[in-house]
This record gives structure tokens, sequence and C-alpha cells, in this order.
């Protein structure tokens, strides 16, 4: 039994190890998103607009990805092993909630590979800002329903192994 949690801390610390992954990318998509924000009048002519933009878009896009083809399924994976179907209940529920914002985030994506125009690129920085504003908080939540709250079931095993 002492085996099974040990196998369960290394599989679980390996999902805390992915999930501080993602929060990293999280934080890079950020900046990047801040020194976009911090230009005043986009010009298509400047290179730099466009590479910002273009560096955004990629970070963005993997900060998605992952979110979705290895973090969500790595929570989801953690509450059925855990059979916590409340946990997997509420994080049904904030999926319901990110997946609009994925495709919002897509389409950004999408719009700006497509032209130079940046014209219209202060609107859409801000309303993608109240797109992520709001899906952190759901995937925030994910983790916490998801993932810490199964540390404390790992914690004993932990005390007990350096004991």
């Amino acid at each position: 039994m002492l085996e099974d949690v040990k196998t369960l801390q290394q599989h679980w610390g390996g999902v805390s190890e992915i999930i501080d992954r993602w929060l990293e990318e999280r934080r890079d998509m950020l900046v990047k998103y801040c020194e976009l924000s911090e230009i005043k009048i986009f010009d298509g002519s400047n290179d730099s607009h466009g590479s910002k933009l273009q560096r955004f878009c990629e970070v963005m896009v993997d900060y998605v990805s992952v979110g979705h083809f290895e973090v969500f399924e790595q929570l989801a994976g953690e509450g059925k092993a855990f059979s916590d179907k409340d946990g997997l209940l509420q994080g049904a529920e904030l999926m319901d909630k990110i997946q609009p914002s994925t495709e919002e985030l897509l389409d950004f994506n999408d719009k700006y590979l497509a032209t130079d125009d940046l014209e219209t690129l202060s609107i859409d920085l801000s309303a993608i800002g109240e797109t992520l504003a709001q899906r952190f908080e759901s995937e925030d939540k994910m983790i916490e329903v998801l993932h810490n709250a199964h540390l404390a079931q790992l914690m004993p095993a932990k005390e007990t192994d350096s004991a």
C-alpha cells in the first residue's frame, strides 16, 4: 500500500511540474501581452510591432494547447484517480466556461496571422485581455478543485516516508 502511495506521489508530483511549467508559460504570455499593450499606435510597417504580435500569438496558442491537451487531461485523470465526483463535475462546468475563450483566442490568432492591418489591434487586445482574465480565473479554480484538493491526501504518506 505504501508503494501505491509512493507511485501516486511520483505521478501527481509530475502533474505539479506540468502545472508549474504551464503557469510559467502563462506568465510569459502575459509579459508579451503587456509589451503589445504598451504600444499606443500600431504600424503595420513597423517590423517590431508585427514580430511582437506574432510572438504573442505563438505563445498564446502554445499555452491554450498545453492547457487542453496536457493540463486539463491530467487534472481530469487526477479527479478520476481520487474518485472525486464533485471535483470532476466542477471541472466539467469550468471546461464549459473555458471553451468559448479558447475559440476567441484562436480567432484572434487566425485574424492576425492573415492580416498586416493592425488598425483594430488595440481594441482586439483589450477584448483578449478580458477574455484571458476570465479564463485564468476558471483555470485556477480547476487546478484548485482537481489538483490542490488532493494534495492533502498525499501529504501523510510523505511524512511517513521521511520518518
